[in-house]
């Protein structure tokens, strides 16, 4: 592993992860397995102590953005153009409003901008 990918892999390994599914019985790497309502999960983990919750992937940020639950959007945007794969918020069913928080331009030419939802507390 590369030295500067240490700090990550630590952050990433110790972090308490959730995987939403409806087919998975169990999860490994310190990760818990959600079903149900996805809602009302996502809320009580919201209430809980911490830094608060990340998301990845592309279904469930778009279904949490449909439900107004996510507060905070950070994108990366890398100096490459894919023209493929699953496109972020694809088929959004209604806007969500954006305010500009603030970037970060890296070395590599990617550019990390971090964004608050419009009437998140």
């Amino acid at each position: 592993m590369e030295a500067w990918m240490e700090p990550f892999a630590r952050t990433i390994h110790a972090a308490k992860k959730y995987v939403v599914s409806t087919t998975l019985p169990r999860a490994d790497w310190n990760a818990a397995v959600v079903r149900g309502d996805i809602a009302r999960t996502v809320q009580r983990l919201k209430q809980e102590p911490g830094a608060g919750l990340a998301v990845g992937g592309v279904r469930l940020p778009m279904l949490l953005a449909e439900l107004g639950l996510i507060d905070e959007y950070d994108f990366i945007v890398q100096p490459r153009l894919a023209g493929h794969g699953p496109t972020l918020f694809a088929g959004l069913a209604k806007h969500v409003e954006l305010e500009f928080v603030g970037a970060v331009k890296f070395d590599s030419g990617a550019v990390a901008m971090r964004y608050q939802a419009k009437g998140s507390t």
